[in-house]
């Protein structure tokens, strides 16, 4: 059946009519040669919906500066965004004069959920493997995370985008067959997967990894988040032994772990031989790694962002980012002001289902102060700047770790916990928020 179903992207995207909504791709999983034969069109379609989340290869879509004569939706600028998760190519987006976007805040544990009542594709492009000999498709390194949602919502056509540098990836609800009735044509290219290279670590990083490596056990299982934090506590944890992953997101950090025997998932209790994951993004080197290995397993995000699976595994350490954290302890991660940086994701799904789980932790980690315009700042402040949201409230979030400590806010009174995070401040600015929280009353 595959070969009857052969077909270019440019005969696959003649499917595509005005109004229609069409998902294009998770991170690493979007279908790059059918997304810019779907561009070669801009000037016959209209009101073209692209749902997609956490792109990480530029691309025309994202990069084009669309005309300013000719409003978002019409004939020449016909693309608008729907995400649920902003990526580097979301960002662009939600930025360009002249481009319509809209943004939902889910967690990622509910993506059937969006894609039920917010994406409702008509049309979907599925970046995917090269076929096994039963003629079924792998998912592959990212599509894992929701593409049973997006086969089972799609209304009209599939079309898969088999790529050869796409890994061949087991796990749950992980294939899709040739014969599928929704798949109406299948393309292939010679194609990598996209590449996220890993991130610069630079010295305050290391500094917080060498406190939050220590608040990390042998034997503990593991979920991290992208960025050069994350990066550089991955690769510290190289000193700990018979460590498990159980992570929404797979990671460079993670495969050197795996290579270099730190990683085993021997003592996890709950899926014991495997590093269980629902995306991944980084190099070919990695995704050659998690071609058809059988440590290698990957569900969707309900399944591994669910907290009551998360505390299943034992002493479950979840280490998550922010862009900022108040004196109260509730953590900004997805947005400041009413700028839309990245979503909530699976942050709260995390923090929570480490906290569940025997002996296990969630630590939010971020450096005390950025440079801006030549003058520093601080990310510890009496209250945010208005119309920020909080991704994790004050009652969730149990430890908080900067540069200068790392201090467990769950088990403190308020008074307390805003003295703790004075101390996690950098030092030019811990009198100034001594004396704000006076004014304040809270302490």
């Amino acid at each position: 059946m595959t070969e009857t179903k052969q077909m270019t992207a440019a005969e696959a995207v003649r499917n595509i009519r005005s109004g229609d909504r069409v998902y294009i791709g998770t991170s690493s999983s979007f279908a790059y040669e059918l997304l810019d034969a779907l561009y070669d069109r801009k000037d016959e379609l209209e009101d073209i919906t692209l749902l997609c989340a956490m792109s990480i290869s530029p691309c025309r879509m994202f990069d084009t500066d669309w005309p300013a004569d000719i409003p978002a939706g019409h004939k020449g600028n016909p693309f608008i965004f729907d995400t649920f998760f902003l990526g580097a190519g979301e960002r662009k987006a939600h930025r360009k004069h002249n481009m319509a976007f809209a943004f939902t805040s889910f967690h990622l544990s509910q993506i059937d959920l969006w894609m039920r009542e917010v994406g409702r594709p008509d049309i979907s492009f599925l970046q995917v493997s090269r076929p096994d000999d039963d003629g079924n498709f792998s998912f592959s390194s990212a599509g894992i995370c929701d593409h049973k949602y997006v086969v089972e919502e799609t209304k009209r056509d599939v079309f898969l985008e088999s790529n050869t540098g796409s890994p061949y990836v087991f796990g749950q609800d992980n294939l899709i067959n040739a014969d599928h009735p929704k798949v109406s044509g299948i393309v292939y290219t010679d194609k990598n997967a996209p590449e996220l290279l890993p991130d610069e670590i630079d010295d305050i990083s290391k500094q917080i990894s060498e406190i939050v490596v220590k608040e990390v056990p042998d034997g503990a299982t593991l979920q991290l988040g992208l960025g050069k934090m994350s990066t550089a506590i991955g690769y510290d944890l190289k000193q700990k032994n018979d460590l498990g992953i159980f992570s929404e997101l797979f990671s460079q950090p993670m495969m050197m772990l795996m290579k270099n025997g730190n990683v085993n998932n021997s003592r996890k209790g709950f899926m014991d031989g495997k590093s269980v994951f629902s995306f991944s993004a980084g190099t070919q080197e990695m995704y050659d790694f998690m071609d058809r290995n059988p440590e290698i397993y990957g569900a969707p995000f309900p399944f591994v962002n669910d907290a009551r699976n998360i505390a299943k595994n034992r002493s479950m350490i979840s280490i998550n980012s922010a862009m900022a954290v108040d004196l109260y302890g509730q953590v900004a991660a997805d947005a400041i002001g009413y700028s839309q940086q990245s979503a909530v994701g699976g942050q709260l799904d995390f923090v929570k289902g480490a906290q569940w789980s025997e002996g296990g932790k969630s630590i939010i980690a971020l450096s005390s102060s950025f440079m801006k315009h030549g003058k520093r700042q601080s990310k510890i402040s009496l209250q945010f700047a208005p119309g920020t949201p909080v991704t994790t409230p004050r009652s969730e979030v149990q430890y908080v770790a900067t540069e200068y400590g790392c201090v467990n806010l769950k088990v403190l009174n308020m008074a307390d916990r805003v003295r703790a995070m004075i101390s996690l401040a950098h030092p030019d600015f811990r009198d100034q928020l001594t004396q704000e929280a006076k004014d304040a009353g809270l302490i």
